[in-house]
């Protein structure tokens, strides 16, 4: 059967802060035909080429397909050969192995390497090498780093999220990398959860609007054009609705890789819109979860993967595990793998059980566990994936773009993303107008934990899996933003601690998050740190306006600084490009963010749900104010 959804989202342009359009999104993809689907009819239309080539492969080089082992773990650079691999990874911050080649040059040369081994294969068929590009290419120094989903959502605009994607897929290319495992299209449904960043917002069509628009931008017209990149929703399905508790983290707090509790109408309302988006939009590979649904693993989950999936929604491109999920399922590696495979896993990342793996599976097949019809339609989709990508054709090369490469971290694709960082700012307070900040202003001081950090600005995800504090190569901090736009007149201070802004005109605190990845981000409390609270008190004695900009992935408990702020600006986790943020704050772009989640007055309303009509929080879904009104 299909499934239909009624939905509401914020349409860009709205003349107040609350004005709703409605809109009827309908999502019924059964048995529609391919011409009906015409992202996925790409993959169709190399269905013949596919199989020729699937009817001269051997079961070794049909099982090799479906591996994909993370670099660093890879025993022998031979192995590529040996085991025939489909693909490898970089994992978070998983570079080349001398640190001194951890740069564009260094990158390019090691998937270069990786790209010729497989070449030398009896069918020289090409790997896909992948890694989390989730909002730039952010695993490499220098590249540009976008806002995180969470900011996105907040800008409301698939037209920003589509050049964001396009970009961060020209990035990608620039390494020879040609896989993201990007746009993550989960719908959070408690704030506490490590990963909400990573998701557009609650609303279900929000996640649908803006998760085609990025597949759009990332895999671009054609998939085989030097610039485009093959695209990954995640993580399938309802990664964002596990009950709280049930997660990975075993302080009885968790979330990330939980369980959800919910019944199939909620799942398919909530967490299948972003899917079905995505798959109209011609994506090529959907992740399955950690998580489970209802106690079950959605790795090992035939009715989410084969049934709904590939036969309802009518995926055509290939499902890739998330890391060594395999190893979350049972204490029975090899039944665990033919539980996972019958279910519909067609690709396996892997770490350092690779070889085992290799030998299990085909050892299944031998034991009839396993049909040669299931290796061969999975095999047959990762094949259809990649000469789509044009990875087979003649003028295809191992060798790095170098248009690409000039492009990197460039002045354009800069521009892209502080445009991106001006529309996704929420203006929640601005109290006697006191932003926009004059750039005549004779002394502005700016102080917290952030005002001269730009890790914090980009959060988890970036250099390295959890993201660091600090300094991000080729980033603009927004203490270096408020200096350069200033008159050349202004006094421009700083500290850390909220001190020192004696005689300053108006002081700007910037305060929030540190960066986190995944459940390492699983939190039981979302207040204020005690650090960033009296870095606001601090400034408060100095008797001046006070601007506070908040960097988060998600609505923090803000407390007593809510009152304390003479403005208040919800900046999320923005990347590299402070200079958007001091756009806003100086007016030459005005405020139209709008609150993709509803901000919670206290931790007694969290899960704080957007269409919760009961509750009364501190600020609600689509809010956002201008300047001026």
């Amino acid at each position: 059967m299909g499934y239909s959804v009624v939905v509401k989202i914020l349409i860009p342009g709205a003349k107040t802060p609350l004005a709703f359009l409605a809109s009827l999104i309908l999502f019924s993809l059964a048995g529609v035909s391919a011409e009906a689907r015409p992202g996925q009819k790409q993959f169709l239309d190399q269905d013949r080429r596919a199989r020729a080539l699937l009817a001269t492969m051997t079961l070794d080089e049909k099982i090799g397909q479906m591996m994909q082992v993370e670099h660093g773990s890879l025993k022998d650079p031979n192995d590529i050969v040996k085991y025939h691999l489909g693909s490898i990874l970089s994992g978070g911050g998983s570079g080349p192995r001398n640190p001194e080649d951890h740069n564009l040059k260094g990158w390019t040369a090691m998937v270069q390497g990786f790209q010729t081994s497989a070449l030398s294969t009896r069918l020289a068929i090409p790997i896909l090498y992948g890694e989390d590009a989730l909002h730039g290419n952010g695993n490499v120094p220098g590249a540009v780093v976008f806002p995180h989903n969470i900011g996105l959502g907040a800008s409301r605009d698939p037209n920003i999220v589509r050049q964001a994607a396009r970009a961060t897929a020209e990035e990608v290319r620039a390494t020879g990398i040609n896989w993201s495992f990007a746009p993550c299209v989960a719908v959070p449904q408690d704030e506490r959860w490590g990963r909400t960043y990573e998701g557009y917002g609650q609303d279900p069509a929000l996640a649908s609007l803006l998760g085609a628009a990025a597949v759009e931008g990332l895999q671009g017209g054609r998939l085989s054009d030097a610039a485009s990149t093959l695209a990954c929703a995640k993580h399938f399905a309802a990664d964002g609705g596990t009950a709280y508790g049930s997660g990975y983290a075993k302080d009885g707090h968790g979330l990330d890789r939980g369980d959800a509790r919910i019944d199939e109408a909620t799942l398919r309302r909530v967490h299948l819109p972003g899917y079905a988006g995505a798959i109209q939009a011609g994506v090529g590979t959907i992740m399955p979860s950690f998580s489970s649904w209802n106690g079950v693993p959605c790795s090992a989950n035939a009715h989410l993967l084969t049934d709904i999936l590939k036969k309802e929604m009518g995926f055509e491109g290939f499902l890739i595990s998330d890391w060594d999920a395999i190893n979350l399922l049972g204490p029975d590696y090899k039944q665990d793998i033919a539980t996972s495979v019958n279910a519909g896993m067609d690709m396996f990342m892997i770490t350092d059980r690779y070889q085992t793996f290799f030998d299990d599976l085909k050892a299944l097949v031998g034991e009839g566990k396993v049909t040669p019809s299931r290796i061969d339609d999975a095999a047959l989709r990762i094949l259809r994936v990649k000469l789509a990508m044009g990875l087979m054709d003649k003028k295809f090369t191992a060798a790095a773009n170098e248009k690409l490469q000039a492009a990197f971290g460039g002045v354009e694709h800069r521009k892209i993303a502080r445009q991106a960082v001006r529309e996704s700012l929420v203006l929640l307070k601005n109290e006697r107008q006191t932003l926009p900040i004059a750039k005549t202003i004779k002394h502005i001081h700016i102080c917290g934990r952030g005002g001269d950090n730009i890790g914090m600005q980009c959060g988890g995800w970036t250099l390295n899996w959890q993201g660091q504090m600090g300094d991000v190569p080729g980033g603009t901090s927004i203490l270096s933003a408020v200096k350069s736009t200033v008159s050349k007149d202004a006094v421009v201070t700083y500290s850390k601690d909220g001190t020192g802004a004696e005689g300053a005109s108006l002081g700007v605190v910037v305060i929030g998050e540190s960066p986190y990845a995944e459940w390492f981000g699983d939190r039981a409390d979302l207040t204020l740190s005690q650090e960033d609270s009296d870095a606001v008190a601090n400034l408060k004695k100095a008797n001046i306006p006070v601007v506070v900009v908040v960097l988060s992935g998600r609505p923090i408990i803000l407390g007593d600084v809510v009152n304390q702020a003479d403005a208040l600006v919800a900046a999320w986790l923005p990347g590299t490009e402070g200079q958007g943020i001091a756009d806003v704050l100086f007016g030459d772009y005005k405020p139209t963010g709008k609150l993709s989640f509803p901000w919670p007055r206290s931790m007694d309303q969290i899960p704080l749900h957007y269409d919760d009509k009961t509750v009364a929080p501190l600020f609600p879904y689509g809010f956002g104010l201008g300047y001026g009104g």
